[in-house]
């Protein structure tokens, strides 16, 4: 009687064993597999890489979600990235999600590409940012792809002394190779109670630096009694030197200065550099041109701005003609059809509140004056009902004026408004 070949029985159990080893094996890499991919570890991993990439901690204290079905997609909560040590993260964010193609995953960081990224309630501290930055090794900054674009709301950028609030920020597409549109939406608020809520439209030729850019969209900066609703046009060139630096800026605009029941329009144009660094934001040099009607006067200037927790300017030019809305000069000088050169100093709250320092000039006639810009606008235009002495500290020279029919030779004035403190001559 055959008993069958032991060979051929021997390489089926081998068979049959490697068949149980190789399920045994496929059952504890799912099983593996699934316990890595719980939200509660695959999270934690996925921003430790992130971290290590980057130089920073990056934490959730939410629990994660991911979904692995068609394009692969991770939602993490509660995230924070700062420096390792660093007391004050360099990003928040209530939640981050972000979907990445399985070819990104498989590529292992050779290739930075995502399908799409969105922040909600994200909090930048510029502070922090900077000084990660000043760490970070040099070298081409790699560029991500966001195929189907990026996705910000209830944003915030803490400056020193200023913010950026209530941020929404929507790009259709990310491309190192292409240009970037961004929709931008929210509100500057600044010292002494300054606002300026925004509606921008950003391109940039490219989303790496140095590039071409250009903005358009409103603005509407307001103080306590007053607001400058303005449509802008801008376009530069944008630099990281020494912090962010606007170069060969154009901007163009028509804006309108609104207090009470007054309405005051008119266009500007701006040219310049724009430097921004540490908080502080520098626009010289500066050229402007402001062309105004009513009490808004014409005029062309050079100079500069600064502006972070105060504000500073400087302008010297020229009025081209002395405003119908103004106070009337007497003759000669109102006869007189010549340019008023001017010099004009501000330096204080950014709200314009403080004491201006002004020189004006019209042929050999002087003026040298400091007062506050509101108090000397409403002089201005209650002059037929108010008083006939502008709140002023300064001086007027003259060498010949007709008032009221008599002639006066050699004419010198002062005005003493005690509320206004003397100050050095503008340089």
């Amino acid at each position: 009687m055959a008993t069958g070949n032991p060979t051929a029985r021997t390489n089926t159990k081998r068979r049959k064993i490697a068949l149980l080893v190789l399920l045994a094996l496929l059952l504890l890499a799912a099983l593996a597999t699934r316990w890595l991919l719980q939200p509660e570890r695959l999270a934690p991993a996925m921003l430790n890489l992130v971290g290590n990439a980057l130089g920073l901690e990056v934490t959730a204290s939410g629990v994660g979600e991911y979904r692995l079905r068609g394009t692969p997609q991770l939602i993490v909560r509660g995230v924070s990235a700062r420096e390792p040590g660093a007391a004050t993260p360099v990003l928040t964010a209530e939640r981050i999600l972000i979907s990445v193609p399985w070819s990104t995953l498989r590529a292992r960081g050779r290739e930075l590409t995502a399908t799409r990224l969105e922040l909600d309630a994200p909090v930048l501290d510029v502070a922090a940012l900077q000084a990660w930055l000043e760490k970070r090794p040099p070298g081409e900054t790699r560029i991500p792809t966001l195929t189907d674009g990026l996705r910000i709301i209830r944003g915030r950028v803490d400056g020193q002394g200023w913010s950026l609030r209530d941020l929404y920020v929507e790009s259709p597409q990310l491309s190192a190779n292409q240009p970037l549109r961004t929709q931008l939406r929210g509100a500057y608020a600044g010292g002494n109670g300054l606002q300026a809520p925004f509606e921008l439209a950003l391109t940039l030729m490219r989303p790496a630096l140095p590039t071409a850019v250009g903005l358009t969209g409103e603005i509407a900066p307001a103080g306590a009694n007053w607001r400058l609703p303005a449509r802008l046009t801008l376009s530069g060139r944008l630099r990281d030197d020494a912090g962010l630096q606007l170069q060969h800026l154009r901007l163009g605009g028509s804006a309108r200065y609104v207090s009470g029941d007054r309405t005051l329009p008119f266009a500007l144009g701006v040219g310049g550099a724009l430097h921004m660094a540490g908080g502080q934001l520098q626009l010289q040099p500066l050229a402007l041109a402001v062309r105004g009607n009513g009490i808004v006067p014409t005029l062309d200037a050079s100079g500069e701005v600064q502006a972070g927790p105060s504000l500073s300017v400087f302008l010297r030019g020229q009025l081209a003609h002395w405003p119908d809305a103004w106070p009337a000069l007497p003759p000669p000088l109102g006869r007189s059809q010549s340019p008023l050169p001017f010099a004009l100093d501000y330096r204080g709250p950014a709200d314009l509140s403080d004491i201006a320092q002004l020189q004006l000039q019209r042929d050999d006639t002087r003026f040298e004056g400091r007062f506050r810009l509101f108090e000397m606008q409403s002089w201005i235009e209650r002059f037929e009902q108010g008083s006939p002495l502008p709140p002023l500290r300064g001086s007027l020279s003259a060498p010949r004026l007709e008032i009221s029919g008599a002639v006066l030779e050699g004419v010198q004035v002062r005005f003493e408004d005690p509320t206004i403190p003397q100050q050095a001559a503008i340089e």
